[in-house]
């Protein structure tokens, strides 16, 4: 009953919200004559605070059009599904210029597949990674899709099928020639992948960055891990797992609802969010515009939340954090054994912040001590001092910081590629 309730709640606050969205507007249009009552900019600031409190909030899109290279050259993006499932969209932005020397150096640019989380936000969090990634790569993402949006004839989705899922699209690219960056979550399934295909003898990527990820959630716990290590999984079914409701296509689906999520977001940090929110308030009181806007695309991305499969956030919570089957090297996912020693042909680089609350320090370096096979020379570990679990993949310091480290790395992972091969 708690989804419907959440429904029924959305259902009420929807009017509201239209009501002071409109109100705002008709207090601040400059052609409104009430823009001029006295007091209406305080009371337009107060009808959008109720607005964006009660508003529905929808996946963002991209919105990656075009990008400027170092040369000063304006380079069209066009984005498109390269392929997709019941689950998972891989998603291309294809580049496009009518400089002939810009695409031919596209031409032999790497090509990148970024793994997006699977765990509350949509894919587009990725926007500012993959728009810094397209300056020098070819750049593909996955697009997770919202449980309530697919059908339950769709069938269940397990972790071993996310699994699965990154092994069809590596195949799809062309693992010859692809780089994999993953962040947070995926980095255990992407490892995961990488470990069956090498030891079936498959073709693996060039190289795997993993940014932020619990390899091995034991080493450094944060308020995430013991969340997950303390309450049985008994507790996660009877507590967060939901059933969709009549009015979404994936009605009857068990899932771990997107509303869930965010309330649990917000609780790590409930002053911050309540702080966030006042000077949103008192910047429209001032006029200061800017200010305002940046928390309005910061909120518009943070507050729209997507509902995971439950089976894979059972699953995720069983092994990853409560079992550690990973690191244990006991992990078998459909009958087969991961054995991340049997990675041989790709290069490794482990990213961490600093100060990252959500995966610990060392989470994420662990991968190093399963990847065994690789040699030393083509594995690579970064921390990122003074940044959190964002800031190594959006922000200044991502693109000041981390990804001029990560171009680096993918450039000299194809080099020594090459040379093995002469």
């Amino acid at each position: 009953m708690l989804y419907q309730l959440h429904e029924w709640q959305r259902a009420f606050l929807g009017p509201l919200s239209h009501y002071a969205e409109a109100s705002a507007r008709l207090l601040t249009d400059p052609s409104s004559p009430f823009a001029s009552v006295p007091g209406a900019q305080r009371m337009a600031a107060g009808y959008e605070l109720i607005h964006r409190l009660g508003k529905d909030y929808e996946k963002p899109s991209f919105d990656i059009h075009s990008i400027t290279n170092a040369q000063g050259n304006q380079i069209a993006i066009v984005e498109r599904i390269d392929l997709e499932t019941p689950f998972c969209q891989l998603r291309r932005f294809k580049r496009f210029s009518d400089d002939p020397e810009t695409i031919e150096k596209m031409k032999t640019e790497p090509v990148v597949l970024v793994v997006a989380p699977l765990s509350g936000h949509h894919s587009t969090l990725l926007r500012d990674t993959v728009r810094t990634l397209l300056l020098d790569h070819k750049v593909y993402i996955t697009d997770w899709i919202d449980a309530r949006m697919v059908p339950a004839a769709a069938g269940p989705f397990h972790l071993d099928d996310y699994v699965a899922t990154i092994e069809q699209f590596i195949r799809h690219i062309g693992a010859e020639s692809l780089h994999v960056i993953s962040v947070c979550q995926p980095t255990v399934p992407v490892l995961a992948a990488i470990s069956l295909m090498a030891a079936r003898g498959e073709a693996t990527p060039r190289s795997m960055t993993m940014m932020g990820g619990p390899i091995d959630p034991r080493r450094s716990p944060t308020q995430v891990n013991n969340l997950a290590m303390t309450q049985p999984l008994s507790w996660f079914k009877g507590n967060v797992i939901h059933t969709v409701p009549t009015n979404y296509p994936g009605h009857g689906r068990e899932v771990y609802p997107g509303f869930l999520q965010h309330a649990g977001f917000i609780a790590m940090n409930p002053g911050r969010h309540l702080n966030s929110h006042w000077d949103f308030y008192l910047n429209l009181l001032r006029g200061d515009l800017d200010d305002a806007q940046t928390h309005r695309k910061f909120y518009d991305e943070y507050n729209a939340v997507l509902d995971m499969p439950a089976e894979y956030y059972l699953d995720t919570i069983s092994t990853v954090f409560q079992q550690f089957l990973l690191p244990r090297g006991l992990w078998e996912v459909s009958g087969e054994r991961v054995d991340p020693s049997a990675i041989k042909r790709t290069s490794l680089l482990t990213i961490e912040g600093e100060l990252d609350d959500i995966s610990g320090i060392g989470q994420t370096e662990a991968a190093h001590d399963l990847c065994t096979g690789i040699p030393s020379g083509r594995r690579a570990h970064r921390v990122i001092q003074g940044a959190g679990h964002y800031g190594i993949f959006s922000g200044r310091r991502w693109r000041e910081v981390v990804y001029p480290q990560v171009k680096d790395f993918i450039r000299r992972s194809d080099l020594a590629l090459v040379s093995k091969r002469a």
